[in-house]
């Protein structure tokens, strides 16, 4: 932020123009009358440097950065190209202007992305300047930056998203600026499958039954509500409803703050199984009179996943001699035992709050193998009886005797 500055008893401008700090002297003496009017004029500076129509030297005809700042002449030589800010500048615009539309972790992912990928690669060149080329190279490092978990790189989806928040603000940018977006012209990185693995009915019973008892209900409420993880910790009693035997789902717990649900979606009505209403009766027992969060430590406050995590959930895979798995599986495996079980899909997709039964065709089709039919039986029991097999036309067996009044054919 650019400021009025005092040396030698004269005031001056300080502020920074394309990644550049700036000084510039006037004649005005320190007085309150003189502060006032070059701080009027600063933010008037700052302004244009914003908007990305400051002429340097319009305001400093005289300074030696006038020429310096000059913008370069396109390649026609017909037309000057237009002074366009900084990338840093403009990307920091745009966060603070759609800052209030997004959830708290979004707006952290945004900052992330910013701080660690793009205003290092892109934050000292105007936003029209910004190439195709220079977008390609720049996701082409990506892929060898180091993942988590010493994985070799970032994940196509990872990239994909860092380059769909850059196509975001030079989009802004292009509407403001009159350019093209150059990530427009940029497909995404093709994303491998994620494979899922859900437990079986016998592991989760023995999940279930081996784990120690104050943990008990959580992992039975996690099994068959196919809650998300945030959806689950951040479940307060206020959204138990016993009588009509639902949880609403209404807020997700996200780095240790309650949200609104991840999508509009996503907010539902989750029906509660038998063993599922009896879990939460007895944690009910255990912490309605301690917190407002249905499961949670000793000082009522919600669970930590971490301390879930080291404390019980990978004990008791490695207790069991079970897969390492997160424990978002037991959402998978609360969709795959409903599928398997018969469950109406638009049913089950409502459950887990999607919008339609395509995610479940799509993710959990090989799991269950009734929901497709790929043995061929639903139209074996579909033919059985109702057409006569090339055998039994022959001898007679089986065929449907032609009533009195039907035409034989010849």
């Amino acid at each position: 932020m650019g400021s009025v500055r005092e040396k030698r008893g004269r005031l001056f401008f300080d502020f920074r123009y394309r990644g550049v700090r700036c000084r510039e002297q006037t004649a005005l003496t320190d007085t309150a009358s003189n502060r006032k009017k070059l701080e009027k004029l600063i933010d008037k500076i700052e302004a244009e440097i914003t908007l990305g129509t400051f002429d340097y030297a319009r305001y400093f005809p005289g300074s030696k950065n006038a020429s310096r700042f000059v913008r370069p002449v396109a390649a026609s030589g017909t037309k000057a190209v237009q002074d366009t800010p900084l990338y840093r500048e403009f990307a920091e615009t745009w966060f603070t202007e759609n800052r209030p539309a997004w959830r708290n972790s979004h707006c952290a992912t945004i900052r992330s992305t910013l701080d660690r990928h793009l205003i290092p690669a892109f934050g000292e060149q105007p936003v029209g300047e910004i190439t195709k080329a220079g977008i390609l190279a720049f996701r082409a490092r990506l892929v060898e930056v180091p993942g988590r978990s010493g994985n070799p790189g970032l994940s196509a989806k990872t990239v994909n998203r860092i380059i769909q928040i850059h196509g975001q603000i030079l989009g802004e940018a292009g509407e403001r600026y009159d350019f093209t977006n150059p990530v427009d012209r940029i497909k995404r990185l093709k994303q491998q499958r994620v494979d899922i693995h859900p437990f079986s009915m016998a592991e989760v019973r023995s999940l279930i039954d081996t784990v120690r008892p104050d943990y008990r209900p959580y992992l039975i409420v996690r099994f068959f509500t196919g809650l998300r993880t945030g959806e689950l910790h951040g479940l307060q009693w206020r959204y138990v409803d016993f009588e009509r035997r639902q949880i609403l789902v209404r807020r997700n717990l996200v780095r240790g703050r309650l949200e609104t649900t991840k999508t509009d979606g996503s907010q539902r009505e989750v029906d509660l199984s038998q063993p599922v209403l009896e879990a939460l009766q007895v944690q009910h027992e255990a912490t309605a009179g301690l917190s407002d969060f249905v499961f949670c430590n000793a000082a009522g406050a919600p669970l930590d996943l971490d301390n879930v995590n080291n404390r019980v959930w990978f004990p008791l895979l490695r207790y069991l001699g079970l897969a390492r798995r997160r424990p978002y599986q037991t959402r998978h495996t609360a969709a795959t035992l409903w599928l398997g079980a018969g469950e109406n899909p638009e049913w089950v997709a409502r459950q887990l709050g999607h919008s339609d039964t395509t995610m479940l065709f799509k993710t959990y089709s090989r799991f269950v193998p009734n929901l497709t039919r790929r043995d061929g039986s639903a139209m074996e029991r579909l033919l059985a009886g109702q057409i006569t097999s090339h055998r039994d036309a022959h001898s007679g067996v089986g065929a449907v005797p032609a009533s009195n009044n039907a035409t034989t054919p010849h």
